[in-house]
C-alpha cells in the first residue's frame, strides 16, 4: 500500500479498481467535494504519483491481487470498476468478489464500466439501454460475462455501457501532429465517442441520483463516420486531412480492425432524462476544438 496525504477516512469514500485515465477524472472530482479517494494501479511508480496527488493507491493487477483486501476496502461507500476483463474473466471479480460482496450493506453505489460493445454490430441502427445484448466480438462478450457477474452480487451496481473515449492525450487532434492519423473508409460504418470529462459528469449524476439496477449508455449526442472526425481534426490543425483509405486496403492491427466488426447509433436519451445531464462536449466538434490548444502545446 502507497498512502498519501489525503488517505484518512472520512465519511464518503471511493475505491476505483483501475484508476486510470476515465476513473481519475471522477476521483479529482470527487476529492474537491470532500470525498477519500483510493485505488488501484498495477505500477509502484504510478502509485507513487497518485499518492502524491492524496489518494490511497493500492497495486493491483491480474494474477496480483490485492495484498490487504479488508484494509484496502475499509470504510468504502462508493465503489468504481474499470479493470477490463481478459481471458480468465474479470480480475477483480475473480479475485476479490466475495470481499466486495460482503460490502453490500454499507456500500451506497457501485459503478462498473462497461462498453457498447455489448450490443453487438447493428448495422448502423439505433441502440439504446433496453436493446438485446448480443455482442459479436470477444471483447465484447467478456464485457457482456462481467456485467452479469457483477450483477450476480447483490451490490448496488450501475452498468456504465461506454461508447469510444477520447481526451487530453489520446484524440484525432494528436494523431495528426503525430503523423499517425489514419482517414479509414468503410461504407456505412458509424461509431459513438465520448469525451472523458463528460464519463466523469455522468457517473457523478449517478452518485447523486442512484438507481441500483440501471443500465446506461454513455456517448455524445452525435454519433458519426470516423473518416469525418479526423478531417475535422486536420482542419482544427489547419492541416491537409490524411488520404481517405478504403477499410479493405488498410493495414490494422487485429485490435484496431474489430472495431469495425460493429457499426450502430448509440442513445443517450437515458442520461439526459433519467440524470439531468448536459454534456459539457456533445459532439465531437466541441471536444476537439476544447482540446486544440493543449494539444498544440504538447507537441511543443
Amino acid at each position: 500500500m502507497v498512502n498519501g496525504p489525503g488517505s484518512d477516512r472520512t465519511t464518503k469514500r471511493l475505491f476505483c479498481f483501475g484508476l486510470g485515465f476515465s476513473a481519475g477524472v471522477l476521483a479529482r472530482r470527487l476529492r474537491d467535494r470532500g470525498f477519500a479517494i483510493a485505488g488501484t494501479c498495477r505500477s509502484a511508480e504510478k502509485a507513487a504519483d497518485l499518492a502524491a496527488q492524496g489518494f490511497d493507491m493500492h497495486l493491483f493487477g491480474e494474477g496480483h491481487p490485492l495484498a490487504d483486501p479488508s484494509g484496502a476496502l475499509a470504510g468504502t461507500t462508493h465503489l468504481l470498476l474499470s479493470v477490463p476483463p481478459g481471458e480468465a474473466g474479470d480480475p477483480v471479480f475473480l479475485a476479490h468478489g466475495k470481499e466486495i460482496a460482503a460490502l453490500a450493506p454499507t456500500l451506497q453505489w457501485v459503478g462498473y464500466l462497461s462498453t457498447t460493445g455489448v450490443y453487438g454490430d447493428r448495422g448502423g441502427e439505433r441502440v439504446t439501454e433496453a436493446s438485446p445484448l448480443t455482442p459479436s466480438t470477444e471483447r465484447g462478450r467478456r464485457r457482456l460475462a462481467a456485467e452479469e457477474a457483477w450483477g450476480s452480487l447483490g451490490l448496488p451496481l450501475h452498468i456504465f455501457r461506454l461508447a469510444g473515449i477520447y481526451g487530453p492525450g489520446r484524440n484525432q487532434l494528436r494523431g495528426i501532429l503525430d503523423g499517425t492519423a489514419k482517414r479509414i473508409v468503410k461504407p456505412g460504418q458509424i461509431f459513438s465517442r465520448i469525451h472523458v470529462d463528460d464519463i466523469a459528469g455522468v457517473l457523478e449524476a449517478s452518485i447523486e441520483r442512484p438507481r441500483p439496477g440501471a443500465a446506461y449508455n454513455v456517448c455524445d449526442d452525435e454519433p458519426a463516420p470516423p473518416q469525418e472526425v479526423v478531417a475535422y481534426a486536420a482542419k482544427l490543425l489547419g492541416r491537409e486531412p490524411p488520404p481517405e483509405i478504403d477499410f479493405d486496403k488498410a493495414e490494422l492491427s487485429p485490435m484496431a480492425r474489430s472495431f469495425y466488426a460493429e457499426s450502430k447509433r448509440v442513445s443517450n436519451r437515458l442520461l439526459h432524462e433519467e440524470l439531468g445531464v448536459r454534456l459539457r462536449y456533445p459532439t465531437y466538434r466541441e471536444g476537439l476544438s476544447a482540446l486544440l490548444a493543449a494539444e498544440v502545446e504538447a507537441k511543443g
